[in-house]
């Protein structure tokens, strides 16, 4: 199964929740599933609910199935729960970080960075948007990266609060990793053990 690549806020309507690496659109307007039967409440199966909690990981942070089945399965073997272990391996993904930092107004938008060489990540370019940050990790632009009207507006006005994972030097745009991101610090609501239940019957 590819990345998803279609319309953003029609997803977010099928989930019922803002996922700000998704997109920077609101479903305020629209707060029900689309289509003409979308006012009409159905309740979700187990199976319902298990799928739509693992959807929303794979739609925020922009992967395809067989990459968040590996993460999965790493994060099964850790020591710490596996769930909290998941998220974690989530967030340290060098795309999410750029957003995280305020460099981009989603991570879609953070891996096209990433993807175009500019962004740095202690101080060598680099273009894969999986690279895992390690505290101590240092992030900023290459070049004239920083005046990017998308990255502008961005580092004016970030997208969210920036997390205590990550500190930011706003004179020099530059991020550090002060230590690993805590599973309560996902930027939306998200039922993990559903998601391990999922993948549990599956893997």
């Amino acid at each position: 199964m590819s990345r998803y690549t279609g319309p953003r806020l029609k997803v977010m309507r099928a989930l019922g929740i803002q996922l700000p690496g998704l997109s920077s659109k609101s479903i305020e307007d629209r707060p029900y599933p689309p289509g003409q039967h979308g006012l009409k409440q159905k309740r979700k199966s187990d199976f319902g609910l298990k799928l739509m909690e693992k959807q929303k990981l794979r739609y925020n942070y922009g992967l395809n199935e067989t990459q968040i089945r590996r993460l999965f399965v790493e994060a099964r073997h850790a020591k710490m729960p596996t769930g909290d272990k998941l998220l974690e391996l989530l967030e340290r993904r060098l795309d999410n970080a750029v957003f995280r930092a305020g460099f981009a107004p989603t991570t879609v938008a953070a891996r096209q960075l990433v993807r175009h060489k500019h962004v740095l990540l202690n101080g060598r370019r680099v273009n894969i948007p999986s690279i895992r940050v390690q505290p101590g990790d240092s992030i900023a632009l290459f070049g004239a990266a920083a005046k990017i009207p998308i990255v502008v507006e961005s580092l004016k006005q970030p997208a969210l609060t920036r997390p205590e994972w990550i500190r930011f030097d706003e004179t020099h745009h530059m991020a550090e990793i002060s230590r690993l991101p805590m599973a309560d610090e996902v930027p939306f609501p998200i039922d993990v053990q559903q998601v391990v239940e999922y993948y549990a019957q599956r893997i």
